[in-house]
């Protein structure tokens, strides 16, 4: 129930926005064919899709590929010193399975591997995810799909790392029935209309809105007095 409700949403979110000529990006979930003609057909955008296990022709398909070719285009990316860790990532592109594969719209085939050095452990790790789009190589480069993965990547881990500190969601005793879900889903609402104000420290400011009426109907502009509060930008 959970994976269909958040499947057919894409539709009616997808409708509130201007998304012709943009780059789309979807958690694996969303990796289905009718989000592909969606995205293509309809809204006149790119999608930009991770491939795992709910798909597993399609990523068979992918691995067995990149086993035996090195792709058309690669680049390379180091990120030193961050958050404890050296991180590598590196993706290889492809346009020879367009016309293999049957899902819909695809222009390119991707794999990144991504390799991180933790500096205090001197221990390594590698992570390898494949991917497609219907962003053309001549529009999007190795680099840039690279790239639009990475700021896929960063809101999403952006959001755990607010619901994990402001929320403390991994010690939430919440877990029976669609509560866990429900909380989630409101948790992740908050952020964003806080996020959609410009607020500054997300934490702060939850702690400045705690159990006072007033202050949360002026951030809202719930009354017709309610008072103007630019805020600095937002710091997640």
């Amino acid at each position: 129930m959970k994976q269909t409700n958040e499947i057919t949403m894409v539709d009616p979110l997808l409708a509130t926005v201007e998304t012709e000529g943009k780059n789309l990006t979807f958690d694996a979930l969303h990796t289905q064919t009718k989000t592909a003609s969606l995205v293509v057909e309809k809204y006149k955008a790119h999608y930009f899709f991770t491939v795992k296990g709910n798909q597993p022709t399609l990523m068979d398909d992918i691995a067995f590929h990149f086993k035996n070719n090195p792709g058309e285009s690669e680049f390379t990316d180091i990120e030193p010193g961050t958050h404890g860790r050296i991180e590598t990532r590196q993706i290889w592109s492809t346009t020879e399975l367009n016309d293999y594969l049957t899902f819909p719209h695809v222009k390119q085939v991707f794999k990144i591997k991504r390799t991180r050095f933790h500096l205090k452990t001197r221990k390594e790790t590698t992570e390898v995810v494949y991917g497609i789009t219907s962003r053309p190589k001549e529009e999007a480069s190795s680099e840039d799909v690279l790239k639009i993965m990475r700021k896929h990547w960063s809101v999403e881990n952006s959001c755990h790392y607010i619901l994990d500190w402001a929320y403390h969601e991994d010690h939430c005793r919440i877990r029976t029935g669609y509560g866990p879900e429900n909380i989630t889903a409101l948790r992740r609402f908050s952020i964003g209309v806080l996020k959609s104000k410009t607020v500054g420290s997300i934490k702060q400011k939850m702690r400045e809105l705690s159990f006072k009426t007033r202050p949360v109907m002026d951030l809202l502009k719930m009354t017709k007095n309610s008072k103007s509060n630019p805020s600095a930008k937002l710091v997640t």
